[in-house]
């Protein structure tokens, strides 16, 4: 390959980078956060307005930071231990990075075998190495985020009976841990060891809510550090929050159905003309040579994907609407 072709083969390969990354970023976990404190703030305010302003603020600000991936090396490591904890799996950094290696490898290997070109077999091993084991630590995030809030609401709603019946907190967040099922339940029981080695409640639970990174959690926490500094009903303010946590799921499931037909266009649209091509390369591999050697054809290829990975952006955005 020319240094023309070279370069323009990076170009395309990091538009694709840029694009996926935004693509698999999804939203900010910062503004949903600041967005439901504001909810809570007005909800209150109507009673206890001063009072409640000045708790919540006390709330933020004790709040510990979350770990944010930085320069450092450590920091990132770090980071994906977190991701890869969240996914409810055994796994290690190490397993993950020979995962990635091994994969980026065997592609590479058969890209090579097929088509004879090394600098195209290293670029697809890279990209399919670093995506694919990526893809699936979030798809394992988003199946446990899920089965979380699936039976967090069932969660709540059994510490308000405990509650109303005259248990105090900790004991009826033992109770949640023994009866829900799943990871509701996995970690209510790391909450209740904590606290049972002499931690406080508001620390056991913002070590699990900064490691789990799920907003509804995060809400919880933050609505029982409110309660207890301004006093109340604790029961109804989480039968409330429970209320508001199933209508929120509810609205979930009204929006994916109803945006289900135009992702499922996306999909295929999306995914049509890559799996033509290498279904073509496969079996004539003459037929489509020409995009690696052809200074035009390697043009309209990676003009081609540009402009399918800024219309999968698009899509994507459209149908993606925060509650």
């Amino acid at each position: 390959m020319s240094i023309f072709q070279l370069l323009l083969f990076a170009m395309g390969l990091m538009a694709l980078l840029a694009v996926g990354y935004t693509l698999l970023n999804g939203p900010s976990p910062a503004k949903e956060s600041a967005r439901r404190l504001s909810q809570v703030r007005y909800r209150h305010s109507e009673s206890t307005d001063a009072k409640v302003e000045s708790q919540l603020k006390k709330a933020i600000a004790s709040r510990k930071p979350k770990l944010q991936m930085k320069a450092g090396s450590e920091s990132r490591i770090a980071a994906l231990a977190m991701r890869l904890d969240r996914t409810g799996k055994k796994w290690t950094v190490s397993q993950y990075t020979y995962a990635s290696i091994g994969i980026g490898l065997a592609i590479a290997v058969v890209v090579f075998l097929r088509s004879g070109a090394p600098l195209l077999s290293l670029g697809v091993g890279a990209v399919i190495g670093a995506g694919l084991p990526h893809m699936a630590v979030n798809y394992f995030i988003k199946k446990r985020t899920g089965d979380f809030n699936a039976k967090f609401p069932d969660a709540i709603e059994l510490l308000v009976r405990g509650l109303r019946s005259g248990l105090p907190v900790t004991e009826t967040l033992a109770v949640v841990a023994q009866e829900v099922p799943g990871p509701v339940g996995i970690e209510f029981k790391g909450v209740v060891e904590r606290i049972r080695i002499g931690r406080t409640m508001e620390e056991s639970l913002q070590e699990t809510a900064d490691r789990l990174g799920i907003p509804e959690f995060n809400f919880f926490c933050i609505t029982l550090a409110i309660q207890r500094e301004t006093g109340g009903n604790l029961a109804e303010t989480l039968s409330n929050l429970a209320d508001v946590l199933r209508k929120r799921a509810q609205m979930k499931l009204k929006i994916r159905a109803m945006s289900s037909e135009s992702k499922a266009s996306a999909y295929i649209v999306g995914s049509l003309p890559f799996m033509v091509f290498g279904m073509i390369w496969w079996i004539n591999p003459s037929y489509v040579a020409g995009f690696f050697s052809d200074d035009r054809l390697i043009v309209a290829g990676l003009g081609g994907l540009v402009w399918m990975s800024i219309g999968a952006f698009i899509m994507a955005k459209m149908v993606s609407f925060e509650i």
